[in-house]
């Protein structure tokens, strides 16, 4: 099926009132959203657990520059937020860029944007972050159910809901 510019044609046949979704719409306003809904998240789960705000974009910045990012002061901290944004707008571009040739990804944003953020955090925490230079840690069940629904509910359903919304005929 080739990519035409309606996102697809329904089962029974009816033309669906979607688009292809905007590249600009999708990539920018779900890498902010993201970006902002999962800081949030570990800043309060984390937070209510004692770890300053600093700490937390640390640990992110400890996966360029292992435990040295710790002793970084606030330069590190700035470094790990920056790591931060980039990965949310590199999650929302791809989710973008496999929604123009699964167009279900747009019609049923819901669904695969939950799943999407479940994949989201399963590749994350199990492929990147164990290649990566971040020291090794365990996640106890709270902290695993916790980021397991974040990324579902703040990363994947964000971005598949700002694709839709994007797509959305005028």
């Amino acid at each position: 099926m080739s990519i035409s510019n309606h996102a697809s044609t329904r089962s029974n046949g009816e033309t669906s009132s979607l688009n292809r979704p905007r590249a600009w719409d999708t990539i920018l306003y779900g890498g902010l959203a993201v970006g902002v809904l999962d800081a949030l998240d570990a800043i309060i789960f984390f937070g209510l657990q004692g770890v300053a705000p600093v700490r937390i974009f640390q640990h992110i910045a400890s996966g360029l520059l292992g435990r040295a990012s710790f002793g970084g002061g606030s330069a590190t901290a700035l470094l790990g937020l920056l790591l931060h944004f980039l990965i949310a707008f590199i999650l929302a571009a791809i989710y973008y860029g496999v929604s123009l040739r699964f167009p279900a990804l747009i019609r049923r944003a819901v669904l695969c944007g939950l799943l999407y953020g479940v994949a989201v955090y399963f590749v994350m925490n199990y492929l990147v972050v164990p290649l990566s230079a971040a020291p090794n840690v365990s996640a106890p069940p709270a902290v695993f159910l916790n980021g397991l629904l974040a990324h579902a509910l703040l990363v994947g359903l964000p971005i598949a809901l700002l694709a839709r919304r994007s797509a959305q005929a005028k």
